[in-house]
């Protein structure tokens, strides 16, 4: 079987390792060049390329004839898709006579659409996965062909989560080629009216509202915690990034009792105090590359509002 891959991230590399041991020929893979200013934490595609020998291109508009063109002459029997960032037009998927597939990262119908690790954690989901399904004009519509699960605990951020969905992609398309190789793989309905949907995100969703309940800021935090953005406020001018924190379960922190909603400094720790009087214990605070004690913190807040009691 001949197999043209769009590709972008971990669970792109993991997925074409899996289909070199399956004995998959790719004569064809498409992938994204790195965007200018873009953190790149996650494996890249090209690299995989270039270490299995195989042939790639960058494709950042499927769009485009000439795309259309190189993946015509490869003559593909399956088309897949691994975290590419865009839709693939019909005229692409009507190359692939056996079907063209998805590896999307959340168990569909649930959290289709964009960012779907980072929004499962954002909305307090306990569990996600990897689904592999077909491609359909609609995003993430098409029938389903397998999908594993993982769990989210309570503290793990969305690069903890989105470690584990790597690892369920690997599994679910090891499990899934042979019957796709055979021209017999199985198709679950996918029933997107008992799903969700969610757009892509931004740096400036990550926004801390602390008038907000606890377990929702906390959300927040773990769902942009770094590598990604990152969940911030802004102080004296500054935007500081919660980088590493926990909710406090149980009783406040001794001193923080009474306090308004926002970021204080109380005793030795920074405290995040919630609009249902929880609190965040901050654990990492940076401003830029300079991670802020509590005592520089004290001074930025003592700036911000110079007429506060100490």
């Amino acid at each position: 079987m001949k197999a043209v891959v769009f590709a972008y991230s971990d669970v792109g590399d993991r997925c074409l390792r899996v289909l070199r041991a399956r004995d998959v020929d790719v004569p064809l893979v498409v992938t994204h060049r790195d965007h200018p200013g873009e953190a790149i934490w996650f494996r890249r595609v090209a690299d995989t390329a270039e270490d299995l020998g195989l042939e790639h291109v960058y494709g950042d508009d499927p769009h485009a004839r000439e795309l259309l063109e190189r993946v015509e002459r490869a003559r593909p029997d399956v088309i897949f898709s691994f975290y590419y960032r865009r839709m693939l037009p019909a005229a692409i998927l009507s190359l692939a006579p056996q079907g063209a597939y998805n590896m999307h990262g959340s168990l569909l119908p649930k959290f289709r659409g964009r960012a779907p690790t980072n929004w499962a954690v954002l909305m307090g989901a306990t569990e996600t996965g990897a689904t592999l399904h077909e491609m359909v004009a609609k995003p993430d519509a098409g029938a389903i062909v397998d999908q594993s699960a993982v769990p989210i605990l309570p503290d793990d951020t969305a690069q903890q989560v989105f470690d584990k969905v790597v690892v369920a992609a690997e599994q679910v398309l090891w499990r899934s080629l042979p019957a796709i190789v055979a021209g017999n793989a199985p198709r679950r309905p996918n029933d997107v009216a008992q799903g969700s949907y969610y757009g892509a995100r931004t740096p400036e969703d990550g926004r801390i509202d602390w008038s907000q309940p606890a377990a929702r800021v906390y959300n927040l935090i773990r769902a942009v915690a770094p590598p990604y953005p990152g969940a911030f406020v802004e102080v004296a001018g500054r935007r500081l990034v919660l980088a590493a924190a926990r909710r406090w379960r149980g009783a406040q922190p001794e001193g923080a009792a009474g306090l308004a909603p926002g970021l204080h400094v109380v005793g030795d720790r920074i405290v995040g105090v919630c609009g249902d009087g929880g609190a965040i214990d901050i654990r990492e605070l940076r401003a830029g590359s300079e991670i802020l004690t509590p005592r520089a913190l004290q001074a930025l807040l003592a700036h911000a509002n110079p007429g506060a009691s100490p």
